[in-house]
């Protein structure tokens, strides 16, 4: 019959990592809800042997609860087995994305490096330097524009700077002469006389000389009172 019909083509596509992992993991949470259940179930044989008497019904509880811890330890077993899958197909499921990134980048690296060798045909470096140059001549012009129009009209080029210092010395001997008709207080102080002004008498020290004619100056105690006569004392 395969020989006249031929065999059927399986067209379905090959199932994804996340779905391989997504099956997985709920066969797994499968085998958590029966190891659950085997779990209260011990615990019930365990406090039936507690309470209850060695003899033959205690060894039939104990072998209920042997049954059911292989069935515990058997469906561990097959947990492990599947999270150990799981676990296979989240290494190779993180590296098959890592490969799509890293292909993602190289064709966004690809296309910007188009994209800079078509600006680059667009500039050159010899314009660059050309451009420079012009703009350097442009400011040079521009300065010499400005110092153009900021010349003043009214000063000439052409005067002689010992005629204005000439002028500049006839200048200040008419200003010394219109200060000698001025008043002496109204005259800008000099040096020599400010100097005059601070060099004062000094103050008069110990005792002073009595002036001529006067005998009968009047001493001095030692606070430099005038001293009492010994006579107003006794009296």
């Amino acid at each position: 019959m395969r020989r006249v019909f031929g065999v059927k083509k399986n067209n379905d596509p090959p199932p994804s990592l996340e779905d391989a992992n997504d099956r997985i993991t709920k066969r797994g949470d499968t085998v958590d809800e029966k190891i659950k259940k085997l779990d209260v179930e011990l615990n019930r044989y365990k406090e039936q042997i507690k309470k209850s008497r060695p003899g033959p019904a205690q060894e039939a509880v104990k072998a209920r609860a042997m049954r059911v811890l292989k069935q515990k330890r058997m469906y561990e077993g097959q947990r492990d087995m599947l999270y150990n899958q799981t676990f296979n197909l989240d290494q190779v499921q993180f590296a098959a994305e890592g490969i799509k990134d890293a292909q993602q980048t190289m064709s966004a690296l690809k296309s910007a490096n188009k994209e800079l060798k078509g600006m680059m045909k667009t500039v050159k470096l010899q314009d660059i330097d050309n451009l420079q140059d012009e703009m350097m001549d442009l400011m040079d012009v521009s300065n010499e524009i400005q110092e153009t129009l900021g010349r003043s009209y009214s000063v000439p080029d052409d005067i002689d700077e010992e005629e204005l210092m000439g002028e500049l010395d006839a200048l200040e001997a008419d200003m010394e002469n219109e200060t000698e008709g001025v008043p002496s207080y109204l005259q800008p102080d000099k040096e020599s006389d400010l100097d005059a002004e601070l060099n004062l008498p000094s103050a008069p020290t110990g005792q002073t000389a009595a002036p001529h004619g006067r005998f009968n100056a009047q001493t001095e105690d030692e606070l430099g009172l005038p001293a009492v006569p010994r006579a107003s004392l006794r009296g």
